[in-house]
């Protein structure tokens, strides 16, 4: 099939390209020249485990083209896959002015029968601005083209976003027409061969379906980050508290580890997104606002751990950091807790020796520019050198089994603060550390 995909983005790119992959012919739409002339030679603009070899083979096979002119992507295809970005508003709401951009595009371009699908995260009733913007283009062409609008939410999870495309466990689809439902099923099927998980319905369901599923994920986050923060104060460890509750098939380990709190392009603008569009309906979520509130503050919990250890004033404090991208396996820093936690460190005088596998440029140029109390270290331990504790913020798998002898020779004070709860306690303090967890006492502060 012929599929035009708007966007190369994270998901615009790593959807064309798995697209493309199976044998379809896509063309990826960027009105950015200098990504669309990067892409051609093979640079790509985010970091995804096996992304850069399928983009690099299907580009050199032909199956997949780059391009900043819309109309030359429109002209060749029947399917159009709208993959812009819906950042968060002020109010926190999803700004759809790229989105409907597109909508507006392809009215202005279409010239024959297209298949619109909304890929971006979008709220209820984006379809129908969608298919109003398309609609008034035409109609100023006067044009009696006719197209389908539908929705086809990405579940796509940073780190496995080959996987999740090529071997999904759910494709939805929202159409209102039969010929829209066999188009997409006739796209998906050879993602169907070992399942049959193609759910049909509605699109305002469809829709939702995105928000709802983030929103729930995120909220076992804050629940358990919850419940961390009681068994801290009450005694309990959280990590035993996880294990029984997970063994419980009806809950489940899932997205029930405790943190420094949920970061990324997804979980904090969904949930602030499907907040917004409740209330635009009379609705007041008093759960998401939860939420919301529980994951703000628990991006400051390790902090206040730092100033119970050190004092308030931390200055000429280094404090080593572990982990800058919000998740292990990308480079992606939005809403990573890592932000807030070095910007607070720093407040408070403290200097950050920072160390991330595949994020340090994206902290140098954005998210922690200008900062000067921050050095980027070749490696984890070069981190530590002369540091008066280290925090683990990422859980990357290269922090997963240091060397201990060699953190405790390199630090100025063994002292650990783990922000992702990675180590067993006992095996640390055998060290000599002290070590600090989420909803766990240390044998220092239990003492005290």
């Amino acid at each position: 099939m012929k599929i035009a995909v708007i966007g190369t983005g994270y998901v615009g790119l790593v959807t064309g390209t798995c697209f493309a992959n199976m044998g379809n012919t896509v063309w990826c739409v960027d009105v950015d020249k200098q990504k669309i002339d990067n892409l051609k030679q093979g640079i790509i603009p985010i970091y995804e485990p096996g992304l850069s070899a399928m983009v690099e083979d299907n580009y050199r096979q032909g199956h997949l083209h780059f391009t900043t002119r819309i109309e030359e992507a429109l002209e060749a295809c029947n399917i159009c896959f709208i993959a812009v970005g819906t950042p968060m508003g002020e109010d926190g709401s999803a700004d759809l002015k790229y989105v409907l951009g597109v909508a507006e595009s392809i009215g202005k371009y279409m010239s024959h029968h297209m298949y619109v699908v909304d890929k971006s995260t979008v709220p209820v009733g984006t379809a129908v601005k969608v298919r109003s913007r398309i609609q008034e283009e035409l109609d100023k062409r006067e044009s009696d083209l006719t197209f389908d609008v539908i929705s086809n939410p990405e579940f796509l999870k940073e780190g496995s976003a080959i996987s999740d495309c090529m071997k999904p466990d759910r494709i939805v689809i929202g159409v209102d027409s039969e010929d829209a439902e066999e188009t997409m099923r006739e796209l998906y099927k050879p993602y169907l061969m070992d399942t049959d998980n193609f759910i049909i319905m509605d699109i305002a369901s469809a829709e939702m379906t995105k928000y709802a599923a983030n929103s729930m994920l995120a909220t076992k986050i804050s629940f358990i980050n919850e419940i961390a923060n009681i068994c801290e104060r009450v005694g309990a460890d959280v990590n035993k508290v996880r294990r029984g509750i997970g063994s419980d098939k009806r809950i489940g380990y899932s997205f029930i580890y405790p943190g420094c709190g949920y970061g990324g392009s997804c979980f904090p603008k969904d949930v602030s997104a499907l907040i917004k569009t409740a209330g635009e309906y009379g609705y007041e979520t008093r759960l998401l606002k939860s939420v919301e509130q529980v994951n703000v503050a628990q991006k400051q919990v390790m902090v206040t751990k730092v100033k119970q250890r050190f004092g308030e004033d931390l200055s000429g404090k280094i404090i080593a950091v572990w982990g800058l991208a919000f998740k292990p396996d990308t480079d992606d820093m939005r809403e990573s807790a890592a932000i807030t936690i070095i910007q607070m460190l720093t407040g408070l005088g403290a200097s950050v020796q920072a160390y991330d596998p595949k994020a340090m440029e994206e902290a140098k140029l954005c998210y922690l520019k200008g900062n000067d109390h921050v050095v980027y270290c070749e490696s984890k331990y070069d981190a530590l050198k002369g540091a008066d504790a280290l925090m683990l913020i990422t859980e990357w798998k290269e922090f997963r089994s240091p060397d201990f002898y060699e953190i405790r020779e390199r630090l100025k004070t063994p002292v650990i603060f783990d922000g992702r709860n990675q180590y067993n306690r006992r095996s640390v303090e055998k060290y000599g550390f002290e070590y600090y967890q989420i909803g766990v006492k240390t044998s220092v502060e239990a003492m005290a």
